[in-house]
């Protein structure tokens, strides 16, 4: 196992800790990762345009003029797609861009993403975060002696006040460990863990 340095939030060194290899030191392959991310960008578009046909279009059905006699052309009612205001023929039925890659493929790529991070010196491991009230100002402070801009921090399970002193402060994200994802794992430069969450992480992937 990997040894890793335990800091508190005023970037002081109080302990170590072990970072199973079966998730913190795989070898990291970029086009896995990709995929997973992929995927992960098409399940979040919102994209889904559809028009209305003439039966979804408000009208009466009522025919507009006899079949015969008037010399016209045949017509029908007043939501034909030939008029304006209608129906549309052929438009979009709305779409989605979903799609999933197998689990274990899945699976691996959260692997390979914290490797990642452990690798490039860019994790780092706090005993806690714990702030006594909702305060934006202390949360920054606490960034600034840890030096961090860009940073995710993943929490083992609520944490109220750290939540909600972080949501305003931009590049920097809190989530919960079930809450962990590739995509977030490398958007941001520097992966912070309390230190519980690493054993629900670890079981998380292992079992």
């Amino acid at each position: 196992m990997a040894v890793i340095d335990v800091l508190n939030i005023e970037g002081q060194q109080v302990a170590q800790a072990d970072l199973p290899d079966a998730v913190f030191n795989v070898p990291v392959k970029s086009h896995v990762l990709h995929e997973v991310v992929t995927m992960q960008l098409a399940n979040r578009r919102n994209a889904h345009p559809q028009v209305k046909h003439r039966g979804d279009v408000a009208g009466s059905t009522r025919k507009l003029y006899k079949q015969k006699g008037t010399g016209r052309a045949r017509r029908g009612d007043i939501k034909s797609p030939l008029l304006r205001g209608g129906g549309v023929i052929f438009g979009p039925d709305g779409r989605t861009y979903d799609y999933q890659v197998p689990k274990k493929v899945r699976r691996l790529a959260l692997k390979m993403a914290l490797s990642s991070k452990f690798q490039e010196n860019a994790l780092i491991v706090l005993d806690g975060f714990d702030l006594s009230e909702i305060k934006t100002r202390r949360f920054v402070n606490a960034l600034k002696a840890l030096n961090l801009k860009s940073a995710l921090i993943i929490t083992e399970a609520k944490n109220d006040h750290l939540e909600r002193s972080s949501r305003n402060v931009p590049k920097v994200k809190v989530l919960r460990s079930e809450g962990l994802n590739v995509y977030d794992v490398l958007k941001y430069d520097t992966l912070v863990l309390l230190q519980p969450a690493i054993k629900v992480i670890e079981g998380r992937l292992i079992s």
